[in-house]
């Protein structure tokens, strides 16, 4: 038996329910069968894949049933169709209902969710604050109408900042706080979006919340930002494992798989950001350079297929490539673990999008940390980081649970294929030609209250100065000008660059003097896209391992007299460089002879080090 909904696939009853289900159509024409009993067997065809057998039970009841029930019947419809992604039938459920009741907190919910899965994220908006506005009492099936309103609230930011309308998030963030103060994943994003918009002092209390909850419910991301103490962000990434990282104590699958590993060592990555992302401009030439007569390389990977050349060139690299989208973190471990992978590489650790519940199954003997997260992520399972001796310093160690596997030069790869766009003229990008041009193109979630404010006694020491900023939002924008003024430095002094294509940003480096570092997050990939389009950057290192990126860098590119280690010393190199430009002309000519040949770009000789040390533990594994 065919049946379908309008927006649902066509599903055959499977004829062992043919019986059964015929005579649940049959009470439900004659009006015999209680919602009750139809929730129940709505909810066993849903937990044996029927959905649509689920959504049409219902239905059938609707068709008879006029009652006081009916509401509860719609509600339940609207959830079924949603779970089975039928959002335009789950929608005209969810209204009907609400025309019954319209008070109904839990339809208009949900509602919401499915106008944001249909792309009408207006639509969605305004009915999340409709939600927000209701001022229902009471219990509304057995649920506070607080709670629900604090739902909608909560959706309503968290689709506001996906929409990069920041202002607007914020203050919904503060009205859900001022609700209730007690709310961690709320306090996270209120304290990043203030990042973002570089709104200092970013922990500013609002409603009953103290310093102290913005301090631990900041996120590891935000953290890194906010703080170079190597144990507070130790702290974050601990609580973030305990809070949502799976807690696995069986064995570990890839012991489970009774695979004899014999032959080329397989190496495979893991990450969501194998496309165009910060990870997937820096990893090519890894992928492309292992030895194929020693190595196999895998991709297991959730990335988005951006249709971009750069995510081909990496598939293209690999001798596979496994997706783990619609797969589930064990199954996916499993799958990993049933290749017989001897080392697996995360480039992701907890970052946006991250899937650490797969390395907590131990899917391969050796699960190694790489560039996704300069630092530690506390994750069970991960037992070792690629570092150099400069971003892991002996005392940086207490704070790290990875253990570091040394690399002779510089930690980070790099990309000598990178695409660069024809150079513009100052003069096109709106600079002054006769201006010493100090430059960050960091995200502007690095920058921070105190190291704009050493940035300004620079630009108050050395007479026309300027500094070039990326502005990733119009709030941000602002708020740096207003402060540029509250620091007796005139607004027309701050040139902002939108955000471009690669070739394009890589080339604009080319128009500034010298590159200011944020800190204590430390440019990563910004380094090493200055640093090969020969353009010198003065850096700030401190105590943890995103605090020194850049000084490894620039130690292996042999301009360490580039690093600092004080905010003071940081401003007296930035002033002493701006009044001598003799100086960073000479730092660019160096640079632009000697740079490319340097270690820093050295990729075969990177790989070779990757390699061997990889199969070092590879062999001394498979011996156990």
């Amino acid at each position: 038996m065919d049946i379908a909904s309008p927006n649902m696939k066509t599903l055959s009853v499977p004829a062992e329910l043919v019986p059964e289900w015929d005579l649940l159509l049959q009470r439900c024409r004659d009006a015999s069968l209680p919602l009750a009993d139809v929730m129940g067997q709505a909810n066993q065809f849903q937990s044996q894949g029927l959905g649509v057998l689920s959504c049409e039970l219902y239905r059938a009841w609707l068709a008879v049933q006029h009652g006081p029930l009916r509401v509860v019947a719609l509600y339940n419809l609207g959830a079924t169709l949603a779970s089975n992604q039928a959002h335009e039938d789950a929608e005209q459920a969810y209204r009907e209902a609400l025309q019954i009741k319209p008070d109904f907190l839990q339809a208009r919910v949900n509602l919401g969710h499915q106008l944001e899965h249909l792309g009408r994220l207006e639509e969605a908006l305004a009915t999340w604050q409709e939600a927000a506005n209701d001022r229902t009492t009471g219990e509304i099936m057995g649920t506070d109408p607080r709670e629900l309103r604090l739902h909608a609230l909560k959706n309503r930011a968290r689709l506001l900042e996906q929409e990069k309308r920041y202002p607007e998030a914020e203050s919904v963030m503060r009205e859900a706080l001022e609700l209730k103060a007690d709310q961690g994943d709320v306090l996270q994003h209120y304290v990043h979006i203030r990042q973002k918009q570089c709104a200092w002092p970013v922990y500013e209390p609002v409603g009953a919340v103290t310093t102290n909850q913005l301090l631990l419910n900041t996120s590891l991301l935000a953290m890194l930002s906010y703080s170079d103490d190597p144990a507070l962000q130790l702290l974050v990434a601990q609580r973030f494992v305990n809070e949502k990282v799976v807690k696995y104590s069986g064995q570990a699958f890839h012991r489970l798989s009774g695979l004899n590993r014999t032959g080329k060592i397989r190496i495979g990555y893991l990450s969501g950001d194998l496309r165009m992302h910060a990870v997937g401009f820096l990893t090519p030439e890894i992928f492309e350079l292992h030895d194929r007569s020693r190595f196999e390389v895998f991709a297991f990977c959730w990335s988005r297929e951006d249709g971009s050349a750069q995510r081909a060139r990496i598939t293209g690299a690999m001798d596979r490539v496994i997706p783990l989208q619609g797969l589930g973190d064990e199954a996916a471990a499993k799958l990993i673990a049933s290749m017989g992978i001897d080392v697996l590489v995360d480039l992701q650790g907890l970052t946006s999008g991250a899937r650490p519940n797969i390395l907590a199954y131990r899917p391969a003997p050796i699960q190694v940390s790489y560039l996704g997260l300069p630092g530690t992520s506390a994750l069970p399972g991960v037992d070792w980081i690629l570092a150099d001796r400069f971003v892991m310093p002996p005392e940086y160690l207490p704070y790290c649970t990875e253990r570091p596997i040394y690399l002779d030069k510089c930690y980070q790869s790099s990309d000598r294929q990178r695409p660069v766009g024809a150079t513009p003229t100052r003069s096109q990008v709106g600079l002054p030609e006769d201006a010493f041009v100090y430059c960050s193109f960091n995200n502007n979630h690095k920058y921070t209250e105190q190291m704009f404010a050493a940035w300004m006694r620079v630009l108050q020491a050395v007479p026309k100065s300027v500094l070039w900023l990326l502005a990733d939002n119009d709030r941000a924008r602002e708020n740096m000008l207003a402060f540029a003024s509250q620091h007796g430095v005139s607004p027309d002094r701050l040139f902002f660059a939108p955000r471009a294509a690669p070739p394009d940003y890589l080339a604009r480096f080319q128009l500034a003097d010298l590159v200011l570092d944020t800190f204590p997050y430390n440019a990563g990939t910004t380094a090493n896209d200055c640093l090969w389009m020969g353009t010198p950057i003065l850096t700030l290192s401190g105590r943890s391992y995103i605090s020194r990126m850049a000084g490894s860098l620039l130690t292996a590119v042999g301009l360490s007299d580039l690093i600092t280690f004080s905010v003071s010393e940081y401003e007296q190199r930035a002033i002493q460089i701006g009044k001598e430009p003799a100086r960073a002309l000479s730092y660019k000519r160096y640079l632009n002879e000697y740079g490319r040949s340097s270690p820093l770009f050295d990729m075969p000789a990177l790989v070779s080090n990757m390699e061997a040390e990889f199969e070092r533990m590879a062999l001394a594994e498979r011996k156990t």
